[in-house]
């Protein structure tokens, strides 16, 4: 489960490549301490390498169960937000990565690279 504020950019990127780069190995959602909507700037930065997050959408935490979860990562600082639940999973990180929410597409990239590099680790661990 990655979480983050509203769920629009680096959960639901994390989401796209956890998708793509574990597929058949992990079973990955993503949510917002509350719903939004998918940032379209995110589903370009996405598309641009080859990761369709166009069918994505926005679902807020309440909605899922976090004993269905081992491993749990909060990407924005949330963390402290969380129910206690969601922070005793098996395996849980706070990445507090940058929101790029009204920033350049190249500060879209970056976060994009960034979220990408912890995926790529992450997927690793679990292995």
């Amino acid at each position: 489960m990655f979480v983050c504020k509203k769920n629009s950019r680096r959960s639901q990127m994390a989401e796209g490549f956890t998708r793509t780069l574990g597929q058949g190995k992990v079973a990955v959602t993503s949510s917002g301490l509350e719903a939004s909507h998918v940032d379209p700037i995110t589903v370009q930065i996405m598309s641009e390498i080859g990761i369709d997050i166009s069918n994505q959408t926005s679902k807020p935490l309440s909605d899922f169960n976090p004993e269905d979860y081992d491993a749990v990562i909060s990407l924005c600082g949330c963390g402290v937000n969380l129910p206690e639940d969601w922070v005793t999973r098996e395996i849980f990180e706070d990445w507090q990565l940058e929101d790029p929410e009204g920033g350049s597409i190249d500060t879209f990239r970056r976060v994009r690279d960034q979220v990408k590099e912890r995926v790529v680790k992450l997927l690793a661990e679990l292995s």
